[in-house]
């Protein structure tokens, strides 16, 4: 598969590292060198210093024989101008990060007719991440498979958790009458991601991951040794399109959301356009306005400036002042491992989001979804098992399967079923699969 990524930034760094792991033929096209220089250090990938745009350079690296151009720039009309001009040459499909989200909604302009197949808003992306996360406000990472069928819940682990110190035999042996998986576990001080095992130990302050049926994600609250938490007030910080975006989304499923903005006139503007939200103009890292605005009554605070560092120190604040949930954008991704040591719930990032969404579409054999985990540069991946795929010869405990990847669940006529060694999978099975990036290949063909 030949793919062309236009633009070097954090989507399309992201999106480059993915592909990196396989044996795809990968161009990134960007004007910055030093960018450019930094992927060949890093990445096996080729690289194309010039601007996207040009005809001339589509066609030097062979434009017309690419499976997929993907315009991942800054600039929203930069990136239909590369997909318009890509189409016309002969690209089979592309995909354009875009800002403005009356693009994804509207019946009036079919794009795919000027030479955009698909469309990407990282805005309205994290907007739909960060109702996800307050819906299940007791883990810092969630992802829903089949409608709910199968949940991928992440939480940082507790001195209250009484899994603490034992391995995942014994927890899983402790509470036999609780259906889980543990897919992933992500360590304080250690990069690697751990795979887990049977005699894996769970220590203090681990970032584990579960996977859960429908049915007994109120039965691991116990494990993890955290209550369900209630939101129903919510404090953004923020009135960016991905603040604004939020507080609409959250007033629609009835939360009461307080917005607070610095600049009076985009308040102004927010207060005119989001008539369920009580809007503040004030700046948000006063303390004594939070105090004013009641953040200790509180449920969650989302602080989404385009500020990192104000987004951090928020949240850090909100927390000390009971604030049971917070949730801090961030752009730069060095960020999103640290959200365990510092206090925060969850970092997320648009970008890192944006690149994950994308990927789904890159994916060879029956992938029907894709989802990123937040502290860990890794896939979770939904396969439709084909009929006489590998997968469906013998049982998964007998199916070689590779230790940097872990079954998370299958579902199977609408129900779901726990993947342990004696399962065996079926022609029509959707199985829920946690891979890390150098695992993948050999996944997939398993799936072939």
């Amino acid at each position: 598969m030949k793919i062309i990524i236009a633009g070097a930034g954090d989507v399309g760094f992201h999106l480059a590292k993915l592909l990196s792991y396989e044996s795809q033929d990968t161009f990134v096209i960007d004007f910055d060198g030093d960018k450019l220089n930094y992927i060949n250090n890093h990445l096996d990938v080729f690289t194309k210093k010039g601007d996207a745009t040009s005809i001339k350079l589509l066609k030097e690296i062979g434009i017309e024989s690419a499976d997929l151009l993907l315009a991942v720039t800054e600039s929203q009309n930069t990136n239909f101008t590369i997909s318009v001009v890509g189409k016309a040459l002969g690209v089979k499909k592309t995909i354009a990060r875009i800002n403005n989200p009356e693009f994804l909604k509207n019946d009036c302009i079919n794009f795919k007719d000027y030479g955009v197949d698909f469309m990407i808003s990282p805005e309205e992306l994290a907007a739909e991440e960060i109702k996800f996360l307050l819906n299940q406000s007791s883990f810092n990472d969630t992802v829903a498979f089949e409608n709910g069928l199968f949940n991928i819940m992440g939480t940082t682990l507790g001195y209250k958790s009484p899994i603490l110190d034992l391995t995942v035999k014994e927890a899983k042996d402790k509470f036999s009458l609780v259906d889980f998986i543990t897919i992933a576990i992500k360590r304080e001080g250690i990069a690697q991601t751990i795979i887990p095992r049977g005699d894996t130990v769970y220590k203090m302050n681990d970032q584990v991951y579960f996977s859960v049926p429908n049915y007994s994600i109120d039965k691991l609250h116990p494990i993890i040794g955290k209550e369900q938490i209630d939101i129903k007030n919510v404090m953004i910080l923020g009135g960016s399109s991905i603040g604004r975006k939020t507080s609409r989304n959250l007033c629609k499923d009835n939360f009461k959301v307080k917005l607070v903005e610095k600049k009076k006139e985009k308040a102004l503007n927010l207060a005119e356009d989001l008539r369920d939200t009580l809007v503040i103009h004030g700046d948000g890292r006063d303390l004594g306005l939070l105090e004013e605005e009641n953040i200790r009554e509180m449920d969650a605070f989302v602080a989404v400036t385009g500020d990192s560092e104000t987004n951090i120190m928020s949240c850090l604040v909100a927390k000390s002042k009971g604030v049971k949930k917070t949730i801090a954008l961030v752009e730069n991704m060095d960020y999103i491992n640290i959200s365990q040591t510092i206090g925060i719930d969850t970092l997320i990032n648009k970008k890192l989001i944006a690149a994950s969404n994308i990927f789904r579409h890159i994916r060879k054999g029956e992938i029907l979804a894709l989802a990123n985990l937040h502290n860990i540069d890794a896939e979770v991946f939904e396969f439709e098992v084909q009929e006489n795929a590998k997968v469906t010869k013998k049982p998964i405990k007998e199916l070689r399967f590779p230790r940097e990847a872990v079954f998370g669940g299958v579902v199977r006529g609408g129900k779901a079923h726990m993947s342990f060694g004696d399962f065996q999978l079926q022609s029509g099975d959707r199985a829920i699969v946690f891979c890390l990036p150098e695992a993948i290949s050999t996944v997939e063909d398993l799936f072939n």
